[in-house]
């Protein structure tokens, strides 16, 4: 949906009202793959904040996207044989389907190839220019491409090699090029008072604190633009930089909501700032240091909260030893549907810490809180309604002591969940509501109503009635983590879910328990996993693992010799655009010819001087009429990216590996 169309005629009547609106983003995602766990983790999270705040009758704003732009992007695109932007143009339809099937309200999916979004990536740098923050020099340094960021001074440390990534270990490249520079250091002050002055800002804290010790440990300037890659946002006034990728993948979240374009300017007003931006753990240097400067620069408000969530880790022992199937997206919809995946993320995983997922997990939890807990307490108090004629409860006025006692315990329940929500801890909001729907299954099993059926016909009735409001009242909390199967669960109350500008949640607390319900029987809310649907979902796990299994003895594998030799020269293979023809010292065994197939991946100055790990007794061959005396070992990374396998430290050349 584009911003233009929505909601903009509510946008003037709310404007004295700005506290009633709700902007919340995902981070963009990287457009080298298809949505994964972690990608569908981060916009769940987004999607049940807006639908939260929709209970309250704010106006929401829900912002996901694309990150199309950088080398990372680039590299992928020319090893698929496309232009960067054929591919992601065919990738960008797996992200928007996906959301689709698991029910995600965003109102906009952006993409930093979007015209709009390339001038406001622009308009921010010739704002910050003229007031003197940016200025170019020259940077060296290394520099990590699958995260698209520069290691510090401090993070390499005294190192004659290629430091690792801090965020993903991987090795760095040495880089060095003319850049724009961003004043990073003028605002080490000013972000270090604002953590002071908004000590709730991030969730959990703990991050915070993470936050303040690197900002305190002396902030650089920071290289915004690049001169050897093309495929970016074209650097205003210098056509030959590109604007680096995290001063342009930032930006989204202005220019989604009008920064920058004319004719926009009150919706700008009107949604920013940010009330919550959601990210996982590994970027929140760039989000509460890099972009609060930015901002700084620009004279615009800061977001309101940041909301850091943990990893999602799989049990490698359990599950298969690559992510694979069992944690794709889509065969995890196919098997136990949107709402119950949906359900478990929230449930079981922390905001606060890393957390394990595992398929055995998200059955029992299917199989005990949905189908046992909560689909079960619909389906008997519906069948025992039916079968003694109370398809419609009556309003009930005057309730016995059970009846008051839960009701008072479901007013609890809403205050405690409440806070949680707002808290954004989602997972002890659930725990918090659960409690409270093991009491109602109690209140309907101790008070024994298929036996006042036939016996207190009153009594009966005011048992039912309880169970419906308390099934309402379920039903609203827990919309925004299940909006399907809850819409269902209304439609046998005879309900409905409107979200409009009422405060549903204050009209929760406030409900005297004197609704009408119309019951209807519709089908079974939850179903429990089926032994074959598991064993589906498993199969492709051993097919995975067996086919691994093209096991070799020992007797096999001592003959090869992996040994370490140091990359002295490079040099282009003619008549091939894949070939490298490499020049390996082996110190005591001698120096040898080795053509490696890597060309697309390193330049000759990436390869030059670093140590790799050779197949040092392969039988010579001749390639294009070249002899190669061994072979390099090469590792494919997550994202398609070639590495050499290398020593940790460096080593005598010649050593092997044992």
């Amino acid at each position: 949906m584009h911003l233009e169309s929505y909601e903009l005629n509510r946008l003037d009547t709310m404007e004295k009202k700005h506290s009633n609106k709700f902007y919340v983003t995902t981070p963009i995602y990287y457009g080298t793959a298809k949505p994964h766990l972690g990608s569908l983790y981060s916009t769940l999270l987004a999607d049940v904040a807006a639908r939260w705040n929709k209970l309250y009758g704010h106006a929401t704003f829900f912002l996901t996207g694309t990150d199309e732009h950088g080398q990372k992007v680039a590299q992928a695109a020319e090893k698929a044989g496309q232009l960067p932007k054929a591919f992601v143009d065919k990738l960008v339809p797996d992200y928007m389907n996906m959301w689709h099937k698991y029910e995600f309200e965003y109102n906009k999916f952006i993409r930093t190839t979007d015209p709009e979004h390339i001038h406001a990536v622009q308009e921010w740098v010739k704002t910050v220019q003229k007031k003197g923050d940016i200025y170019k020099s020259v940077y060296s340094g290394w520099y990590c491409t699958p995260c698209e960021t520069y290691v510090t001074e401090t993070e390499a440390g005294p190192t004659d090699k290629a430091p690792n990534c801090s965020s993903c270990n991987r090795e760095t490249n040495y880089v060095s090029e003319e850049s724009y520079f961003f004043k990073l250091s003028a605002y080490q002050d000013r972000l270090l008072e604002f953590y002071k002055n908004n000590p709730n800002f991030m969730v959990p804290k703990e991050r915070l604190n993470e936050v303040i010790r690197f900002v305190e440990s002396g902030l650089k300037d920071l290289s915004i633009s690049r001169t050897t890659i093309s495929w970016g946002v074209p650097f205003p006034g210098d056509e030959k930089h590109i604007v680096y990728v995290w001063a342009d993948a930032l930006t989204n979240y202005i220019s989604a909501v009008g920064y920058g374009q004319k004719g926009h300017e009150n919706e700008f007003n009107f949604w920013w700032p940010a009330d919550l931006q959601i990210l996982g753990k590994d970027i929140v240097r760039f989000h509460a240091v890099y972009w609060l400067a930015f901002l700084m620069a620009a004279d615009l408000k800061l977001p309101k909260k940041l909301l850091v969530h943990g990893w999602i880790k799989v049990n490698q022992q359990k599950m298969s030893k690559s992510l694979g199937n069992v944690v794709d997206p889509e065969v995890l919809y196919d098997n136990y549907g949107a709402d119950c995946v949906r359900y478990y993320l929230t449930r079981s995983m922390a905001i606060t810490h890393d957390s394990e997922f595992s398929i055995k997990d998200l059955e029992e939890r299917i199989t005990s809180d949905l189908a046992n807990d909560l689909g079960n307490l619909l389906n008997r108090m519906l069948t025992l309604a039916f079968k003694n004629n109370l398809a419609e409860v009556p309003k009930h006025t005057v309730w016995n002591e059970a009846g008051v006692d839960l009701r008072n315990a479901c007013w609890d329940a809403i205050e405690e969940y409440e806070q949680y929500m707002n808290d954004c801890q989602y997972h002890m909001a659930l725990a918090r509501l659960w409690k409270y729907i093991n009491q109602v299954n109690s209140y309907f099993h101790a008070n024994e109503p298929w036996k006042l059926a036939k016996e207190n016909r009153a009594e009966f009735t005011e048992i039912i009635s309880a169970v419906c409001h308390s099934l309402y009242t379920i039903g609203f909390l827990l919309w925004p983590i299940m909006p399907k199967k809850m819409n269902e669960l209304m439609q046998n109350l005879g309900k409905t879910v409107q979200v409009d500008s009422h405060n549903i949640i204050d009209l929760l607390k406030d409900n005297r328990w004197d609704h009408i319900f119309h019951l209807q029987i519709t089908q079974t809310l939850f179903e429990k996993p089926e032994p074959a649907k598991k064993e589906e979902v498993m199969q492709k796990e051993k097919t995975e693992e067996s086919a691994v299994q093209n096991y070799i003895t020992i007797d096999q594998l001592m003959p090869i010799e992996l040994r370490v030799g140091t990359i002295e020269d490079c040099q282009d293979l003619p008549k091939s655009d894949k070939l490298y023809q490499l020049r390996v010292n082996f110190g005591d065994f001698g120096v040898r010819q080795i053509l490696a197939g890597v060309r697309q991946s390193f330049s000759p100055e990436q390869l030059i001087g670093k140590q790799a790990v050779f197949v040092y007794n392969l039988q010579p061959r001749k390639m294009l009429g070249t002899e190669s005396q061994g072979m390099m070992l090469i590792a494919k990374d997550s994202d398609g990216l070639l590495r050499l396998v290398a020593p940790q430290e460096r080593v005598a050349n010649g050593t092997r590996l044992s």
